[in-house]
């Protein structure tokens, strides 16, 4: 099954750039075994998220030696046209992938770190056109899974022009599964705007996504930041960048559930399992060994102390391996006074040699769940023999779970606080918001909050 991704403003394109070079990367390290389910493996993954008219992976032909090259299954959105740009020159010159230049949209005026102005003027301006490229890339797929969006809820394109697109889409593909990945902003700010920013794009996306994964800058930052202090360098946000797409690309590379037969698990899989109730919709992922490349080489890990932490991460609510506090405990019996972290679902992914000899029971304690959800429905574990880009052995949790109501709460709140005095509330009804559209996507998401709240 093939998704289509769709990469929406600066930030959106440098992450769907590290995103596909991360699997084209792992794929390439995977050259040299040619085993029937290495085979299976490439292929699998090619098919997802690459496409390619010759049908051959990595071949050089009588065309020359790019001929052959896979192109990723994306579509291009920036306001800007320098970015879509230089991702496409980068992907190109990496000789493993590259973009459809097709497949690039793009203007030469931004939206100004205005969500309205994104939302209202520049995205209507552009949505035929994607839609164009999105019903182009859709017909390559012989099987159709549905949509994964790339966009910072920051600035204007990504969240503004983000939005309207993720609205078109589910207008467009109402049966298609529509996974929206945000990349949220760091708690100082990045743009004046960026909390009314975040606000409005969440509240729309959660009216439109079947999921919405949210990573957050800040805690991308504290992770490389810990690489960072031992190579003595500072963290960029391609550094952050290239950190998501690992995570992302540990998640969503093929695997198969333990239960079941060797067939990989789809996007649809992942979205009913993940999403067993619509007014659910926020995941949180979860990476482990978080180390850097050059600690790699000196460095092995077993499956009982990578679960371990990640169950205690999931615990816990950190998405940060360094410094887990190992003092919180689930109870031993469901009380509401708890304070851990509360989950809907949870979805295991094992990466590694004996993968499927890993044993994830721990996950299964019902005390991990909310009480209304069956145990036998909200754990699931999916592995894949094959180390990920040449790491010995990794792991990756998405859940539904609560981590996200910390950041969420605190935006809300400071937006709340510029909306009490008016502060440039008019920056956005310029362009046709009124203030009644404001406090409704307070209250959504506060209704949003209260319910997670509750778990």
């Amino acid at each position: 099954m093939s998704i289509v991704t769709v990469q929406l403003g600066q930030c959106g394109n440098q992450v769907g750039h590290q995103f596909f070079q991360t699997l084209m990367t792992d794929l390439a390290s995977q050259q040299d075994q040619k085993s029937n389910h290495s085979v299976h493996y490439q292929s699998e993954s090619l098919r997802r998220f690459f496409y390619n008219p010759k049908d051959e992976f990595l071949q050089h032909s009588s065309e020359g030696p790019r001929a052959n090259i896979p192109f990723a299954r994306a579509v291009l959105v920036d306001m800007e046209g320098k970015v879509v740009q230089n991702v496409a020159s980068q992907a190109k010159k990496s000789g493993l992938w590259q973009y459809d230049r097709k497949q690039l949209v793009s203007r030469k005026q931004g939206a100004g770190n205005n969500w309205a102005d994104g939302f209202f003027e520049q995205g209507p301006r552009v949505e035929e056109e994607v839609l164009e490229r999105v019903q182009r890339e859709v017909e390559k797929c012989d099987a159709f899974a549905g949509f994964l969006t790339l966009m910072s809820v920051a600035g204007g394109t990504g969240s503004g022009v983000g939005t309207r697109i993720t609205q078109m889409l589910q207008d467009h593909y109402p049966h298609a599964f529509l996974f929206n990945h945000l990349i949220w902003p760091h708690g100082t700010g990045e743009v004046i705007l960026q909390n009314y920013n975040a606000i409005l794009s969440l509240a729309h996306l959660y009216q439109s996504a079947d999921a919405v994964l949210i990573s957050h800058n800040d805690a991308m930052r504290t992770i490389c930041g810990q690489h960072a202090t031992m190579l003595k360098q500072n963290v960029s946000f391609q550094d952050m960048n290239k950190l998501i797409a690992h995570h992302m690309s540990v998640a969503f590379q093929p695997a198969f559930l333990t239960s079941s037969a060797r067939r990989p698990t789809s996007l649809g899989f992942m979205m009913e399992h993940l999403v067993p109730h619509p007014e659910y919709k926020l995941l949180t992922l979860r990476s482990v060994p978080q180390v850097s490349d050059a600690a790699l080489a000196f460095s092995t890990f077993n499956y009982r102390s990578l679960l371990s932490r990640l169950r205690q991460m999931l615990i816990t609510g950190t998405v940060i391996e360094e410094g887990i506090n190992w003092h919180v405990k689930l109870p031993s019996k469901p009380s509401p006074s708890s304070q851990h972290n509360k989950s809907l679902a949870a979805l295991l992914t094992v990466r590694g040699k004996e993968s499927d000899q890993a044993d994830p029971v721990d996950f299964n304690s019902s005390s991990l769940y909310a009480d209304w959800v069956p145990n036998a429905a909200a754990f699931a574990a999916q592995c894949q023999e094959h180390p990920f880009s040449g790491q010995e052995k990794t792991a990756s949790l998405l859940s539904n779970c609560q981590t996200p109501l910390g950041p969420l709460d605190l935006v809300l709140g400071k937006a709340w606080d510029m909306f009490a005095m008016r502060a440039y509330v008019h920056w956005y009804t310029r362009y046709g918001m009124t203030e009644e559209e404001f406090i409704d996507c307070f209250a959504g998401l506060e209704q949003v909050v209260q319910n997670y709240k509750q778990l």
